[in-house]
């Protein structure tokens, strides 16, 4: 298992991306039941990681239970106890039948799929699918997240116009992709050191 709390050291992955701005969330309306589970998971998973995260603030919670047409990755901004709510695409080998819907979770050089667990964001870069941010898995269930190129990273695939044409989103190598404009959001928001959680919670 890997140490969370020296995972970052002498990784070389630190960079000033912790100085950059949080822009403040709309006020929401009354929390519902789901966003307040949400939160509490959210909460949670900051804890575990402890002091491997740089900030604190707001953490990325993706529900995997949910069908990829449907917003299942959510903004949880822990100061504010508000919560926003995008798409996110899954990998092909987790769904090989393009349903829509993740089938299984795998760790696996190759696989393709997508991996459960908690995750911290590290520095932007430039790569295959332009400016993309760096993911470091913090459990066993997701250990790979380097060697396999697991990052965060926009694609046409994954936006409302793609949903509307296709009935569901497409897929990524296992990455969280989202729609160009969303993903501008995570660079500000789900950057620079913060938490990222997946599993299958349910939470629709």
């Amino acid at each position: 298992m890997l140490d969370r709390r020296n995972l970052l050291k002498g990784s070389g992955a630190a960079i000033a991306v912790a100085a950059l701005p949080a822009r403040a969330f709309a006020q929401a309306s009354p929390l519902s039941e789901r966003d307040r589970a949400i939160l509490d998971i959210a909460r949670r998973e900051v804890e575990k990681a402890g002091s491997v995260l740089w900030r604190t603030d707001i953490a990325g919670i993706a529900d995997f239970a949910l069908h990829s047409s449907i917003p299942r990755f959510h903004f949880a901004n822990l100061e504010a106890g508000t919560v926003r709510s995008f798409l996110v695409a899954h990998g092909t080998g987790s769904d090989p039948e393009h349903t829509g819907l993740l089938q299984d979770f795998s760790n696996a050089v190759g696989s393709n799929a997508t991996s459960r667990g908690a995750y911290v964001t590290w520095e932007w870069y430039k790569g295959r699918y332009g400016t993309s941010v760096r993911l470091g898995g913090l459990d066993p269930d997701n250990s790979n997240a380097l060697p396999r190129a697991i990052v965060m990273h926009a694609a046409g695939y994954a936006t409302p116009e793609h949903v509307a044409k296709w009935g569901r989103l497409g897929r990524s190598n296992g990455c969280f992709a989202m729609g160009p404009d969303d993903f501008r959001e995570a660079l500000w928001h789900l950057s620079g050191g913060r938490l990222l959680y997946a599993d299958r919670l349910g939470l629709a």
